[in-house]
């Protein structure tokens, strides 16, 4: 995946990542218009720009992989470390995301029968 990542794209890989399972597109896309707002047309943003609300949405996608943190330390004039956070995307994982948009109903229920079934629904016996 090169270039930006588009509110299109965010917001599909919002909806496919496991930890949004069942969210609504409309709040997908809300959402993934609120980051990019953030971005811009940059890769990374400092994360001193952010309030504690969005940052909770920042860290709720770091869950879902679809950004990372990274750092930089660098000496103050008087001696002192100064530590700089930032937030990234995983371009990789956006792209992964937006690929395998669709988990099949067969990986996602381990049992070997349907619920529907009547016949698992009836006792059997006594």
């Amino acid at each position: 995946m090169s270039g930006i990542v588009t509110v299109d794209e965010l917001t599909q890989a919002i909806c496919n990542s496991p930890n949004n399972r069942g969210i609504q597109e409309m709040a997908a896309y809300d959402l993934a218009l609120h980051i990019l707002n953030f971005f811009g047309y940059s890769d990374r943003i400092i994360d001193n720009v952010l309030e504690p609300e969005d940052r909770d949405a920042f860290y709720m996608l770091e869950d879902a992989s679809i950004l990372t943190t990274e750092r930089e330390e660098t000496t103050l004039y008087d001696g002192r470390e100064w530590r700089i956070h930032y937030w990234l995307f995983r371009r990789e994982k956006i792209a992964d995301l937006i690929k395998n948009c669709k988990v099949d109903d067969k990986e996602e229920s381990s049992f070997g029968f349907s619920l529907d079934d009547e016949d698992i629904w009836q006792r059997s016996g006594s």
